[in-house]
């Protein structure tokens, strides 16, 4: 897939643009995003800026960087929510552009030793699960006030 039609560069444009109402941040390799849909509140994207299709196309430098950073967004959405775990998605199998997937997974899940996409998408992307405006800026904002302070640490300075 090229760049031109791919979606992870179609929204990496927007944010560049101030365009994307999900933008929470831009690190070093990648810009943090809110899900579209909070079914899992807290679902968060860490889309790599350079257009890549795995991991291992990355330099090295720039590879310890991208997952350094994501295991941080990770960390601010775990200390924001306070979800019951973790789950990690890399696939790429529909959008061919590296990027994360962070979902806070919580004791209440429909079935919560599943994998995410187990759950109907139309489950997953009701209507009531898209954020309102408000609700969208205070749940940025709480992520990224997380994120500032692990990022404040000398610990980040990796």
């Amino acid at each position: 897939m090229s760049k031109v039609n791919c979606l992870i560069c179609q929204r990496i444009k927007s944010i560049k643009k101030g365009k994307n109402p999900y933008f929470i941040r831009e690190l070093k390799t990648g810009y943090v995003v809110l899900g579209d849909y909070q079914f899992f509140k807290g679902y968060t994207l860490f889309l790599c800026k350079l257009h890549k299709t795995e991991v291992h196309q990355l330099s090295p430098s720039f590879r310890r960087q991208f997952l350094w950073e994501m295991s941080l967004v990770a960390e601010a959405v775990d200390l924001t929510f306070k979800p019951n775990k973790i789950n990690y998605e890399l696939l790429g199998n529909t959008d061919k552009h590296l990027h994360w997937h962070i979902f806070p997974r919580y004791k209440d899940d429909p079935i919560p030793t599943k994998p995410v996409w187990l759950i109907d998408k139309k489950i997953r992307e009701k209507k009531s699960s898209r954020p309102s405006k408000n609700k969208l800026l205070k749940l940025k904002k709480k992520i990224n006030r997380k994120l500032e302070n692990i990022i404040k640490k000398p610990l980040y300075k990796n």
